[in-house]
């Protein structure tokens, strides 16, 4: 009883669909013209009333009437009830029919897997398989009204030949409230148990793939009669039915046209015929009728599954499967591509067009790539390259610029954040950096530290935010406090002088660093120079020559003090861009002594080894030799 169009549409064209608008069978005219019918005599009647047999003051009332029922029509809210109602029904249609069980696994599985040639190997096999669709028919006419009609009463399945006479006896004789469809299952593994016995089935392996196969098809059984019992909620369906229903019970009055003499907005125009109202009609009624038609597919519309088709196929099939066909071999002989390694199966003129199409190779198999850049590049050049200012990332840039120009009120958040950003771009882009740049990289433009071979810093974020470390060194100290941070007058007043003291200092290192490095060192670029936060100490001149400017100690014996001026000329001296390992070279912290009691708020723990290297990194410590 399906109605099959396929053929009609394989091929997209002009108006394509046209032609299967004049199709009576199946179709919306068939299903829906009475309620069409129905609702245009409605409107007629109503109209002619009001035209002809209502008086001025009755039609006054019925006008506001109308125009009343027409505002709050739209309230109903017709498209989304529809929509989601029609989509539940549809994937339950299509679940249904793949529910229904389909015999073709279980009979290849049956017919290779049951030896015999003998009588009693092919009863074995057609038992077997009388069995499965027996159960399939069973389920079937419990759920089908089609299928019901034709088998009403358990005679008519024996008669049919489904079912033998002492089956039925015996079927019968099993006294259960519950539906019986799955009994001739049950006798199907019994026969299966009694061949491997026999050792017709030659091993477990097979006998489990024949009763996984068994469950299989009995499982999709079970699916349809749950389908059969548990339907749409009910609710549901009458919410969509009365949406529906009700919505055009108000639109016969309230899309009545009305006097255009009266001066009503909307109304100038009187037409008589509601062509719109009925198009929706036509196509809103229309929807709810197709979720009618597929809620329950096993019935007798012209859209309903096939199901004693579908008997009849799988019955006869089954049958020959496991009977006619079995160890029914044709000869085998070479193929006509026996000897060639490139078979070609020829084509007809009509699908000639087909060798002209190149084979499909992938979507980029045509795509070009200019010559100079196919060559493959040394991972050396690679990261030069990816370092060159010009490659900067916008973002990266735009990031980078926000942390130089974000206000602290103590200047240490904002300098920490730089701090940061400007060592984990070193650590993402070059492994070879020595020294970070300061927070004052716009403000000190003579100040500047060496960087090794990575050239310039581009802006970007690199990969362990623990890597920001202040190194010192010290020679024998218990203990080196670090007094509390200075804000104010205190802090105006002294940022000028220990801003020189920070810059000479930092140059008489710098001139030792050349003196010892030498023609060491490969041209390196220069960036601003870090203003330190330690106050540098009074040293002589035979301190700075004796010792490389990676191991000035800081004296045990001053109480060196953080200072924080709102212009952050005071910051860190040095902040090692690399994770707080051996490295060879550390920029020198220069503190200084503060005069005056101060309460110690950060101390540093020192070791008796002479050259032990601290580190007091940003969350985390770590130590290196």
């Amino acid at each position: 009883m399906t109605v099959t169009y396929t053929a009609r549409v394989a091929n997209a064209r002009f108006c394509g669909f046209s032609k299967l608008l004049l199709a009576w069978k199946g179709s919306i005219y068939k299903v829906l013209y009475k309620e069409f019918l129905a609702f245009f005599a409605m409107y007629t009647a109503i109209s002619i009333t009001y035209r002809f047999f209502l008086y001025d003051d009755q039609k006054r009332y019925f006008e506001k009437l109308a125009i009343y029922c027409n505002h709050y029509a739209s309230l109903i809210p017709m498209s989304f009830v529809l929509g989601f109602y029609v989509t539940l029904v549809v994937n339950r249609w299509w679940s249904q029919y793949t529910s229904i069980p389909l015999p073709d696994r279980l009979m290849c599985v049956l017919s290779g897997g049951l030896q015999g040639n003998d009588e009693r190997g092919r009863l074995l096999r057609r038992t077997m398989m009388r069995y499965a669709s027996l159960s399939a028919l069973l389920i079937l006419r419990s759920v089908s009204t089609a299928v019901f009609k034709r088998f009403p009463t358990m005679d008519h399945v024996v008669e049919a030949g489904f079912m033998t006479r002492d089956e039925r006896k015996k079927f019968e004789g099993l006294h259960s409230p519950y539906n019986k469809y799955w009994i001739p299952c049950v006798w199907f593994t019994n026969l299966a148990a009694v061949a491997r016995s026999e050792g017709r089935i030659k091993d477990d392996h097979t006998l489990k793939l024949l009763l996984e196969e068994l469950n299989g098809f009995r499982g999709k059984c079970s699916m349809l009669f749950h389908y059969d019992m548990i339907s749409v909620p009910l609710v549901y369906t009458q919410v969509v039915t009365l949406a529906v229903y009700s919505f055009f019970l108000v639109c016969l009055i309230g899309r009545q046209f009305l006097d255009p003499s009266q001066g009503y907005p909307g109304h100038d125009l009187d037409v008589y015929v509601p062509i719109f109202t009925l198009l929706q009609f036509f196509f809103y009624a229309g929807w709810l009728k197709v979720a009618e038609q597929l809620i329950n597919p096993f019935g007798e519309d012209d859209d309903d599954f096939e199901s004693n088709w579908l008997i009849d196929r799988n019955f006869q099939v089954s049958m020959m499967a496991v009977d006619e066909m079995y160890g029914d071999l044709p000869m085998m002989e070479r193929d006509r591509y026996w000897n060639d390694s490139n078979p070609r199966p020829p084509y007809t003129a009509a699908t000639l067009f087909v060798l002209r199409k190149p084979s499909f190779q992938g979507s980029t198999f045509d795509m070009a790539i200019p010559k100079e850049e196919m060559h493959f590049q040394p991972l050396e050049d690679i990261a030069e390259n990816l370092e060159e200012p010009g490659t900067r990332h916008p973002n990266m840039a735009l990031f980078n610029r926000l942390l130089n120009a974000a206000p602290s009120p103590t200047g240490f958040m904002g300098g920490a954040l730089r701090r940061t950003s400007a060592q984990l771009q070193r650590l993402y882009h070059s492994p070879s950096i020595d020294r970070c740049s300061s927070d004052e990289e716009e403000e000190d433009e003579d100040k500047s530290c060496k960087i090794g071979k990575g050239g310039s810093l581009p802006s970007g974020l690199g990969q362990d935010p623990q890597s920001t470390v202040c190194s010192f060194r010290e020679e024998k100290s218990t203990r080196t406090p670090l007094v509390d941070v200075r804000f104010g007058e205190e802090q105006e007043r002294r940022g000028g002088d220990a801003s020189a003291n920070e810059s000479r200092d930092v140059r008489r290192v710098k001139g030792g660093q050349r003196d010892e490095e030498g023609a060491e060192a490969e041209p390196e670029e220069t960036c601003r120079e870090p203003v330190s936060l330690l106050p540098p100490p009074p040293r002589s001149s035979r301190e700075t020559s004796a010792r490389p400017a990676s191991a000035v100690p800081v004296t045990p014996h001053h109480l060196p003090a953080f200072l924080f001026p709102p212009t952050a000329q005071s910051s860190l001296e040095h902040c090692s861009s690399q994770p707080a390992i051996s490295h060879p070279r550390a920029t020198p912290g220069t503190p200084k002594p503060f005069a005056g009691s101060k309460m110690p708020l950060l101390t540093v723990p020192s070791y008796m080894e002479p050259q032990r290297l601290r580190s007091v990194s940003m969350g985390s410590e770590f130590t290196g030799s």
